[in-house]
């Protein structure tokens, strides 16, 4: 009788420590579909729970069981916990190679999801190509209207969503010839589709959108190819991701369709302008 009522006080305070194990277990599987994980990956995914802290995490694990408690002081202290986990938050942990009980890594998913942005600028069309006298020669004698007109920042990014998804943001489709009379380009973005976690970097998927006929509405994506980059810094709205000894630093937003929105009509009041002038 004494030893029911010690394992009913145990269930009990699990239950407490990390809600009910019913919802959680459909929580995760909601969040993580194991079939779409990629080869070789040994992150542990899971839900943060009760009793996280600088030091410690408690997970309970998307493959089932009780809540684990990891060691995350020195991954605390190498600034490799990204993100700030919550009760409830949807994570991910790096073992250590020789503690299983301890985290080297450890990144809130829930807080990686979102839509993260950058703002990029146009370039003059072969402007590489100029002389640094001839550039700065350029920039000072273009007339302000010109300016107006071209010389447009735009907002590019991309949304993570569940089941892995991804969204290109700030992506315009091609309109047509007239882009070639346009006095600037930029920079290409691509069309992402998918992400993932791969043993604590963020892999992104993307490819080239192809119409299925000619006067086909539907679209398929091809081509595809996967980027790799370090997540370096995750906190709040802020967000930088590193590849090589290059580094690139985000700013969340939510409204993904007034970004995409705005873009479409810099691109058609350019598409309108260059038209004007070729006639």
């Amino acid at each position: 009788m004494l030893k029911n009522i010690i394992l009913g006080l145990v269930a009990a305070a699990t239950i407490v420590a990390c809600g009910d194990k019913k919802d959680m277990k459909e929580e995760l599987q909601k969040m993580t579909n194991d079939e779409l994980l990629l080869k070789g990956d040994s992150t542990i995914y899971g839900l943060a729970c009760e009793g996280c802290t600088d030091s410690v995490i408690v997970l309970l694990p998307n493959h089932g069981g009780d809540p684990v408690r990891y060691d995350i002081i020195d991954a605390f202290r190498n600034k490799r916990v990204l993100g700030k986990p919550k009760v409830g938050d949807w994570i991910g942990l790096i073992l250590n190679q020789h503690d299983s009980l301890v985290a080297d890594m450890v990144i809130d998913l829930d807080e990686l999801k979102g839509t993260w942005c950058y703002v990029v600028m146009p370039k003059i069309k072969d402007y590489d190509k100029l002389s640094p006298r001839l550039q700065r020669r350029m920039l000072r004698d273009m007339p302000d209207s010109v300016r107006e007109t071209y010389l447009i920042p735009r907002e590019y990014g991309f949304s993570l969503k569940r089941q892995w998804t991804a969204q290109s943001v700030g992506w315009v489709p091609p309109q047509n010839a007239l882009e070639d009379e346009s006095p600037v380009v930029y920079p290409s973005l691509k069309l992402f589709t998918e992400w993932h976690i791969w043993n604590g970097k963020l892999v992104m998927t993307s490819g080239e959108l192809r119409a299925k006929g000619k006067d086909s509405q539907e679209v398929t994506v091809e081509n595809t190819e996967n980027d790799t980059c370090d997540i370096l810094y995750l906190r709040g709205d802020s967000l930088v991701l590193g590849a090589g000894n290059q580094s690139r630093s985000y700013y969340r937003r939510t409204n993904v369709e007034d970004i995409n929105k705005r873009a479409r009509e810099i691109a058609t009041e350019q598409a309108r302008k260059a038209l004007e002038e070729t006639r």
